[in-house]
This record gives C-alpha cells, structure tokens and sequence, in this order.
C-alpha cells in the first residue's frame, strides 16, 4: 500500500460505492447492465471523488488520479483491449468466425459444444497463466458459436468465463499466483497443490454438468448441417497461431500483433484488403473497444483515491475485529481480498494490497502460507470472475458481439461457483480437523 495513504476512512469508499449504484441501477433501469455506458458510470465515481476529496485540491486529486490511472497493470489491460479489439475485428473481416461456425455445423455435436469451450479455455488459460488472453483468444470463435441456431448464448459465455478463470487461478506463470505465492513466502508447487485440491474437483464437476445440460439442451446429438459445406481451412491459422503463441508465453501484445498481420495476410491474398481498408480495419478494431479502454483508465485512478483516501485501509481494520478464531481468520482473509478487489477491479493488485494484513493474520493464527496464498488467489478470482465491471466479463461481453444477459451468464458460471463450493467446504474440513485435533 502506498505510502501516502492517509488513516481509515470510510468516506474514502463513497466515491466507489456512488460508481457501483450508478452501474447497479443502470442495469434494472435498462434491463442490462452494458446498456448506459460503463465509463460515463465510472466518471460520475471520479467526480464525487473530487468533490468529496476536495481538501487536496483540483491539482492534488489530478494528480493522484493520473497515478492510478498510469499504473503498470491498468496500462496492460488497456492495450491488451486494443490489440485484441484488433485481431477480432481483422479475423472477422476475412470469415474466419465464419469458418468456425460451419466446422461447428459439419462435424460437432452441440451436445459437447459447452463441455467442450470450457475444456479448451480452462487449458489455455493454465498454459499461457492469463484469464484476460484466454477469454480475447477465444471469444472471437465464440462469438461464431453464438450464433448458431438453439445455441444457449449466456452457457456458452459462461463456460468460457469458467474455463479463463480456472487458468487464471491454478496457473504456475498467473500473476495472482506470483503475487499470492511471494506475498507469503511459499512455494508456487505448494500452493498449486493446495489449490488443486479445490480447482480440480470443481473443474471435474463443471464438466459434467456442462455434458448433461448440453445433452438435454440438444438431446437429438446431431450436428447442425444437413450436408457438409466446403471449409477454407485458412481461415483457421490466425486463431491457431494466437493459441499456440500463448501456450508458449509469448508476450501478450505480440502474439495479437502477429495474429492480426497473419490475417492481414490472407485477407491480402483473398483480395478482401488493400492498405487502406487494412489500416482502416485494424483502427476500426482499435474504437470498438474505447468504452473499454476507459473503463480501465478510469477505475485505475479511481482505485488508488480510495485507497490514499483509506479506503481500503477502513476495510482491512473493519475486517480484523471480526477475527477471533483460526476459522473466522480464514473466512476474514478471504472475505479481504473479495471486497478489495471489488473495489478495485483487479484481483492481481487487491492481492498485494492485502497480502500484508493477510500475512499478519495467518501468523498470529498460525495459518499456513500455503493455505492463506491459496484463499488469496481463490476469493479474488471468485470475485473477478462475477462483477460485471471486471476485465474478464467487459472483454468476453464485448467480443462475442451479441446481447448477453448478465445475470444469466454469471448463474450458469458454474466453474465459478463450484470453486467457491469446493472451497468453503476444503477449509470447513480443515478447521474441525484441527478442533478435533486440539
């Protein structure tokens, strides 16, 4: 935490919670929660910030607020919107999510379509540790299966979510797990061992509910094409690069870079671009995520004049006097970090703002840094994966391109609510074993 934060306030979490309402009503006003627009909602936050905070001065909150908004961390997922803006665009300019709707015509049962988005993103999202690239990655091609006929839009965005999000927590090279890990002084093996405990079993289930809500959703089994269409099999290298690139762990801003020229490339050969309507595409890719890239900006500054304010600092104490036994210091953990990263709408940076007081806790109640990094990692990923003003949903709800109910989407989440399940339920066994111990 920085060292200019200022002593608890509550005040402090007035300016998050006016943003939150904004967003809240917004959504039962319209009957979506993307239907006003995110940044405007945000901005209405950052202005009582100014009027409340109004003692620093116009110059000193500008300033803090340019600070928050310029961290390294928020600059990532701004451009990591862009560039993914990009490629989607580009590959869509050419029909590559057309291909992929008719291989999905020809030869896949719809059945297995759900089990299987999951299955796929849970795997790109371990290997390349990032739930924010699996979703960019992948939503593109879903954004094809979304809209084939009888198609269950919020399942499929669901299982998606899921999947990015399991990687996101289980992965050795996440940077949950790095700040988790280093934050307590444990091994990433052990927490990847205490963490699968809980992630596994919850993946395991996902996918079999996800089989048998697919089975009775298309219980005819059949694929969706009468006759088989001729497939521009092409198409399918842009996506198949990124994929491979991110398993990989190539830099993020380059995989998108290298996927958006290779289908420039075949647009190029197609006779579908030339330089101006490539350019053009690609800027076209770069706008359709400005509501985004603001979102971002703007909930970076926001962040941190709550947390100078001490904001979050009235959160962390708050919490602490709930504490009074080894299991309420487990629960008060976990129930840190889910409202800081509520706050802050980044479950990497609610994790090191926690970590400390998380820290102080487990010793003095003789938690295991093993046990107090995974519930670090868990709960704040719990949490990103369900607010709707998250990287993870803004991007996945946006690159799919379709309406999307939300609170349809984040119920049929079910990887995400088994995890907090299978959670509760590891540590409830771990506490009466120790009582029954003691």
């Amino acid at each position: 935490m920085s060292s200019e934060t200022k002593k608890a306030s509550a005040i402090a979490l007035l300016p998050l919670i006016i943003f939150v309402a904004v967003f809240l009503w917004s959504g039962i006003q319209y009957g979506s929660f993307y239907e006003f627009p995110a940044p405007i909602a945000v901005l209405i936050g950052i202005i009582a910030a100014f009027f409340i905070f109004r003692r620093n001065g116009i110059g000193g909150n500008v300033a803090a607020f340019i600070k928050g908004a310029g961290n390294p961390s928020i600059l990532m997922m701004c451009l990591i919107a862009l560039f993914s803006g990009a490629f989607s665009v580009v590959t869509k300019q050419i029909g590559a999510t057309d291909t992929f709707v008719q291989i999905t015509k020809n030869y896949l049962s719809l059945q297995y379509l759900y089990a299987g988005v999951f299955v796929i993103a849970s795997f790109l999202s371990f290997a390349s540790g990032t739930s924010v690239g699996a979703i960019v990655s992948l939503a593109p091609i879903a954004a094809g299966f979304v809209s084939l006929p009888n198609v269950n839009v919020e399942l499929i965005a669901g299982a998606l979510l899921g999947g990015a999000m399991f990687g996101d927590n289980l992965s050795f090279i996440s940077d949950t797990t790095i700040a988790a890990t280093q934050s307590q002084g444990c091994e990433m093996k052990d927490k990847f061992r205490m963490n699968g405990k809980i992630a596994l079993p919850a993946s395991v289930l996902t996918v079999l509910i996800l089989i048998v809500v697919g089975v009775l959703l298309h219980p005819s089994g059949h694929s969706l094409s009468q006759e088989e269409v001729s497939i521009q099999w092409m198409n399918l290298l842009p996506y198949i690069a990124v994929i491979i690139l991110a398993v990989a762990g190539l830099n993020v801003y380059v995989t998108f870079l290298i996927g958006t020229v290779l289908s420039g490339i075949l647009g190029f050969w197609y006779g579908t671009f030339n330089l101006l309507s490539y350019s053009k595409t690609i800027f076209e890719g770069f706008a359709s995520m400005n509501d985004i890239f603001l979102v971002f900006l703007f909930t970076g500054g926001l962040a941190y004049l709550i947390e100078r304010e001490g904001g979050i600092s009235f959160l962390t104490q708050k919490i602490g006097k709930f504490i009074t036994n080894k299991g309420r210091a487990a629960t008060g953990i976990g129930f840190l970090v889910a409202l800081i990263d509520a706050a802050v709408a980044n479950n990497t940076v609610a994790i090191v703002i926690s970590a400390p007081v998380a820290k102080k806790i487990s010793e003095e109640y003789k938690i295991s840094p093993i046990q107090t990094a995974s519930i670090l990692d868990i709960s704040s990923c719990v949490v990103q994966g369900i607010i709707p003003y998250g990287a993870q949903v803004l991007l996945l709800i946006k690159l799919l391109g379709v309406d999307v109910n939300y609170s349809s989407m984040i119920a049929q989440s079910y990887y995400i609510w088994l995890l907090l399940l299978c959670t509760i339920v590891f540590f409830l066994k771990g506490v009466k074993r120790v009582k029954s111990e003691e």
